[in-house]
C-alpha cells in the first residue's frame, strides 16, 4: 500500500546539517569537519538530556550552546565565525533529491509534513530557503509540546493532527534513534541511511532502509 501521509525528519534527512560549516570550511581551519560533527553531536545530546530532565530549552538555544561547546573542544576553529555559522544554519542546503521526491509524492496525492526538534522559525526558514515549502501540508515542531524526540508524545502530534492510526503514516529519518522511536510508536518507518552506518537498534527495525530519499515514492 502507498501511504497517504509521509512525514520527514528535517535535519540530516531533508537538510544537510553539515552545510553550514562546509560553506565556511576555509575560515574554520583544518579541523572543520570534526568541529561540525561535534556541533551536531552536542546539539542532539542536549536535546535528549533536556527531555529527560523535563527542563525544556528550544532547539535554537541548544544549537547555540552546542556551537559554543564545539568551539571550546576544537581550539583551532576560528571563533570569529560564530555568528556567520549561526546565520548559515537558517539556510541549510537540502539534499539534491529532496525537491523532486517531495514533488512526486505530492503529485501521487500524498500529504507531506515535517516533524522535527527544530523550532518553528528555524524550520520555516530552512524550508523556504530550500524552496520546498509549497510541497508541505504541515510543519510540526516539538516546541508545541516542549519536549524532544524520541518521546512518544512527539510522534503523537502527527497522528492526532491527521486523525490516523500510526501504521497509516510513513515516517522517514536519517537518524536511527529517531526511526527507533517512530517504530516503537507504530509508524511505518524508513531509515535514510546516508552515511552507511551500522544498525544500532535491532529490536526496533525499520520497514525499509534507503541510501537517500530517491526510492521512497516506489516503496509500498
Amino acid at each position: 500500500m502507498h501511504h497517504s501521509v509521509y512525514v520527514f525528519d528535517a535535519y540530516g534527512t531533508l537538510f544537510d546539517v553539515h552545510a553550514a560549516v562546509r560553506r565556511h570550511a576555509p575560515e574554520m581551519g583544518p579541523d572543520a569537519a570534526r568541529f561540525s560533527s561535534i556541533w551536531r553531536e552536542k546539539q542532539l545530546e542536549y536535546s535528549w538530556v533536556r527531555a529527560l530532565m523535563g527542563q525544556y530549552k528550544n532547539f535554537w538555544q541548544l544549537t547555540e550552546e552546542a556551537l559554543d561547546t564545539a568551539f571550546a573542544l576544537v581550539p583551532s576553529a576560528d571563533k570569529s565565525q560564530r555568528q556567520t555559522l549561526l546565520d548559515s544554519y537558517w539556510k541549510l542546503d537540502c539534499y539534491p533529491e529532496v525537491p523532486h521526491v517531495l514533488k512526486t509524492l505530492k503529485e501521487n496525492g500524498a500529504r507531506l509534513a515535517i516533524l522535527s526538534n527544530g523550532s518553528p522559525q528555524m524550520l520555516e526558514a530552512a524550508a523556504n530557503a530550500a524552496g520546498i515549502s509549497d510541497y508541505l501540508d504541515e510543519i510540526f515542531s516539538v516546541d508545541t509540546i516542549r519536549t524532544y524526540k524520541a518521546s512518544p508524545d512527539v510522534y503523537e502530534m502527527v497522528t492526532t493532527h491527521f486523525r490516523l492510526y500510526p501504521e497509516a503514516v510513513s515516517f522517514q529519518s536519517s537518524n536511527r534513534w529517531d526511526v527507533a522511536g517512530a517504530t516503537k510508536f507504530g509508524m511505518r518507518t524508513v531509515w535514510i541511511n546516508r552515511s552507511q552506518m551500522p544498525d544500532e537498534y535491532a529490536d526496533l527495525p525499520p520497514k525499509a532502509v534507503l541510501h537517500n530519499l530517491e526510492g521512497l515514492p516506489r516503496l509500498t
